[in-house]
Formats: C-alpha cells, structure tokens, sequence
C-alpha cells in the first residue's frame, strides 16, 4: 500500500509516491493506474492524483489515453531503442561540450562520485549514482535547453536502467565504476584534439545499457495467459 501525502503541495506529492513505486518495480511497466484507488491510497483528493498523474506524463513515465485510463509506460524493445537513442545523442554533446567547460569543482564531483559507486554493492542503490554523475556533466556542459532536453527523459531512463539492472545486476556493477571513471578522466584531460573519443565513450556507455536491457527483455519468461 502506497503511504499517505504529507508534504509540499498534494500533487506533487502524489507524483513522487507513484513515481517511487514504480521504479521500485511495485508498480510494473504497462499497469493500468486508476484514481480512485490511489486516491484512497495516498489520502488524497482525485484532482490531486489526476495533477499528479500530468505531471508523471510529462515525464513520460505514463500515457493517458481517452477512455482508456492512464499506465505506466511499457517496456518494449521500440520503447528502449528510443529512449536510448535520445539518450545517447544528448549524452554525446553534453561530455564534449563539458569537456572545454567543466570547472575544477564539477570535475571533483565527477571524481567523488565515482568513488562512492565504487563503495556500492547494491545496483539498484548505485543508479541514483550513476544519474547523479551524469547530471554533473549536463550541467557542466553549460546549455540549459541541452539540460532541459536531458531532464524530460530522465525518468524514463531511471525507469529502464532499474530494469536493466533487475535483469543482470551484477554486469551492471562489473561495468558501472569503470565505465564512468575513463569518461571522467578524459573529461579531466580537457584535450580538445580527443572530443571524439570523448563522445566515443559517452555514446558507447548508453549503447552498452541498450544491449544489456533488449537482452534482458528477449530473456524474460513469456507472461502468464
């Protein structure tokens, strides 16, 4: 059972109850949300809940469809490929526009964060991580419409990687330290002749999540008809 609201404005609070539930996998991709149910849930009015649902949608955790009722977006191959392909033409511009950009300070946190991961051992508790690391960099990189463009798929992207790291944890970890401490040093080099295998690296990094959550989804065990 969802807990009840009991800060900032109702519907924001709402959203942040749902949107936790469902990438805590309590509420799986493709599942029907209805207001009346969560409204009694969160103890809540249903224009709460209907506001906070918008705000869910514009994230694009859910779909609402006339008649049909609001879900949580599915977990399809088109779906990943989508979202990955965005991901990864954002994450390319941001590293090499954070190259020539990044200050001493977000450089360090780059550097922070990757030592924190490396301490980590749960996946699920490393992802918060992962797209803290990757906030620093669209930040640095200084382009609030780049920063803007990152944060409409963020939740998306948190919503697939926890599925991906449900599916193989542990290449996750195996993977997450490394990969983020050489983009990290070759944002540190801030060598202009090597932007190109600084996008190299960022694109790769994104294209590596893809894999790993397209085969993830081809290994599932067919649903229960």
């Amino acid at each position: 059972m969802l807990q009840p609201a009991q800060r900032r404005g109702l519907a924001e609070e709402a959203a942040d109850r749902v949107r936790e539930e469902i990438f805590a996998g309590r509420i799986a991709p493709g599942s029907a949300l209805r207001e009346v149910e969560l409204a009694a849930s969160l103890q809540v009015s249903r224009g709460s809940v209907r506001e906070g649902l918008t705000m869910l949608e514009r994230e694009g955790l859910v779909r609402s469809v006339w008649h049909k009722g609001t879900r949580v977006i599915d977990l399809t191959e088109e779906d990943v490929e989508e979202v990955y392909a965005v991901r990864a033409a954002l994450d390319r511009l941001a590293a090499t526009t954070a190259a020539t950009r990044a200050t001493d300070e977000q450089l360090a946190e780059l550097d922070r964060l990757v030592a924190e991961m490396a301490t980590e051992n749960d996946g699920l508790r490393l992802l918060p991580l992962d797209l803290a690391f990757h906030e620093v960099i669209y930040q640095a990189a200084g382009n609030r419409r780049l920063l803007e463009a990152w944060h409409a798929v963020r939740s998306q992207v948190r919503l697939f990687q926890s599925h991906r790291i449900r599916f193989d944890q542990e290449r996750y970890r195996a993977r997450v330290v490394d990969e983020h401490r050489e983009l990290a040093e070759l944002l540190r080099a801030g060598d202009v002749a090597r932007l190109a295998e600084v996008a190299e690296v960022a694109e790769e990094h994104v294209h590596s999540a893809r894999r790993a959550l397209i085969t993830g989804l081809s290994n599932r065990p067919p649903a229960a008809t």
